[in-house]
């Protein structure tokens, strides 16, 4: 009998968001509301569906393995060399490639927990030790939401090759302060690279949460993550890309990449968006105007939301986590549920939030003779 990994077998399934239209069906309703993915609203830019159109025409072909354009284009804008660029089917593909290319059987991997849920199951996969660094309270009495540096630190031993430190945190939408991540990258072993997580990045507003880029330069065991599939709108096409202060690490995760997993249409469509970025940027900012209220409604409702520095929120309701989620699901809106501790919910379009928030007070607030849910 052919059996896979012991590790491999052992790892939970992924679980993605659900299919707004199959949920619409079983529950018999004409439109379901997804809220869980931290895809953007908006439809693509009218400039990237130019180019994949244009670029459908080529698709008899194989895409350019090394992303030439797109590579240019993403040095030119971060002021690297094409050098210190990796790109990838996504970012989470980057993340597996990273596992593959700095941990070995017998070495670990550290993280805040909990975070972007893929970094166990990659350092499993990888055979390595997952370290779990617990959150800790951002605010004086509140819940668990934000990376606890510090610990992060005392949890790196002569193993650790790679530790993750995604900011803002997914996903619980808090971030680390510029000062404080600094110290952090100065006290870590030179031979031990940190990986800066940065998919939500381009909705960050708070002046103090720095852009990794910055601190990764003059530090040469220092990465940063970064995706077209959120602010961008590619999420369907799957692009993410890798800077890295030493050549010597993007070349590494380069050579674990599997070829031409960047399609040609995927690579026509980033190279499209960076070129429209003002575009994306009011995009961006009505995103955060978004975040602000439906931040504000969820506070008015008794629900103590940390300010998120990414296009969703974390409503940390611990043991009524999972009957919510279902109960909002029995409405038709589709969340994030993390069984125990919170629900992240994306930030939609306006009346795709109202949907929300309507059904929110429905659930935590039942009609006269209801059962409480909260």
């Amino acid at each position: 009998m052919v059996s896979a990994r012991p590790a491999v077998a052992a790892l939970p399934a992924y679980r993605p968001g659900r299919n707004p239209a199959d949920l619409a069906r079983e529950i018999g309703v004409e439109r379901a509301v997804k809220l869980a993915s931290n895809e953007v609203a908006f439809p693509p830019l009218p400039a990237v569906v130019q180019a994949i159109a244009a670029a459908a025409g080529e698709t008899n072909r194989y895409p350019d393995n090394g992303a030439t354009l797109l590579t240019a284009a993403l040095a030119e804008r971060y002021g690297v060399e094409p050098g210190q660029l990796a790109t990838g089917c996504g970012a989470v593909m980057l993340c597996q490639q990273l596992a593959q290319a700095f941990n070995d059987p017998g070495t670990s991997m550290a993280f805040a927990w909990r975070s972007f849920e893929m970094y166990p199951l990659l350092a499993e996969v990888a055979g390595a030790r997952a370290v779990r660094v617990p959150l800790v309270p951002g605010q004086d009495g509140g819940p668990a939401d934000t990376h606890d540096l510090d610990g992060l630190l005392a949890a790196i031993d002569d193993t650790t090759r790679v530790v993750f430190v995604c900011n803002p945190n997914n996903p619980t939408g808090t971030a680390v302060r510029r000062a404080a991540l600094a110290d952090f990258l100065d006290a870590v072993p030179a031979d031990t690279l940190v990986v800066l997580d940065e998919a939500y990045r381009e909705f960050v507003t708070d002046p103090d949460v720095p852009d990794g880029i910055e601190l990764m330069r003059g530090r040469a065991n220092v990465a940063v993550l970064r995706t077209f599939s959120k602010a961008w709108g590619l999420a369907g096409l799957r692009v993410g890309y890798l800077l890295a202060e030493d050549p010597a690490v993007a070349e590494a995760v380069r050579k674990t990449h599997v070829p031409f997993s960047v399609s040609s249409l995927a690579q026509a469509a980033a190279v499209a968006a960076l070129a429209s970025e003002p575009e994306v940027r009011e995009r961006c900012v009505a995103v955060v105007t978004e975040r602000a209220r439906l931040t504000a409604a969820l506070r008015e409702r008794g629900v103590p939301v940390a300010e998120s520095q990414a296009n969703f929120v974390w409503l940390p309701l611990g043991e009524r986590t999972a009957e919510v989620a279902a109960e909002l699901e029995a409405r038709a809106v589709i969340t994030r549920p993390f069984a125990g501790e919170g629900l992240r919910v994306t930030v939609g379009a306006p009346a795709e939030d109202d949907v929300f928030l309507a059904a929110l007070d429905d659930v935590l607030d039942p009609a006269p003779g209801a059962p409480a849910r909260a």
